[in-house]
């Protein structure tokens, strides 16, 4: 649910490599930001925007769907996105994607750019400050103002 990692490893012995796999996966968890496709009702359920990894000769595009349109992708995909925690789900992919690990890696690569577009509601709230220039203006402007009141007192004081 939102965290999703990836491992791969050889080994001589089918136990080694899974444990060596597993190890790997926790090492490289990355966040998957999910996001709307319309309204914003409820929880997010979709990718945010649209995403494309690549590895060796395979690319995958995932692409936002509504509420209730489920993971339309291969099985493979299909289980990274449950995983990932993205309920509706388009996919479109190129390339020799029977070569599963290059597969699995770019649809992985897709989920983990998920962070990489900052869209506003992730934006800071912006403090602007008064620039120098601006500062000294209002200075002079009330340097002008305590001038312009001191001489009318004294002339006042003088008509008295």
């Amino acid at each position: 649910e939102g965290h999703l990692g990836l491992g791969v490893k050889c080994a001589k012995e089918v136990a080694t490599a899974i444990r060596a796999a597993i190890t790997l996966a926790k090492l490289s968890v990355v966040p998957v930001r999910r996001g709307y496709w319309g309204n914003k009702v409820g929880l997010p359920h979709t990718v945010p925007c649209k995403v494309t990894g690549k590895c060796g000769s395979v690319r995958v595009r995932l692409i936002p769907a509504p509420r209730g349109t489920g993971l339309v992708a291969a099985p493979a995909t299909k289980k990274l996105l449950s995983m990932a925690g993205v309920r509706d789900c388009y996919t479109s992919s190129r390339g020799h994607t029977r070569t599963m690990g290059n597969f699995m890696k770019a649809c992985f690569f897709a989920l983990r750019r998920t962070y990489g577009y900052l869209s506003p509601d992730l934006w800071d709230e912006t403090h602007f400050f008064t620039s120098p220039v601006q500062e000294h203006s209002d200075w002079l402007r009330q340097e002008a103002e305590a001038a312009k009141a001191r001489a009318l007192r004294e002339n006042e004081e003088e008509e008295d």
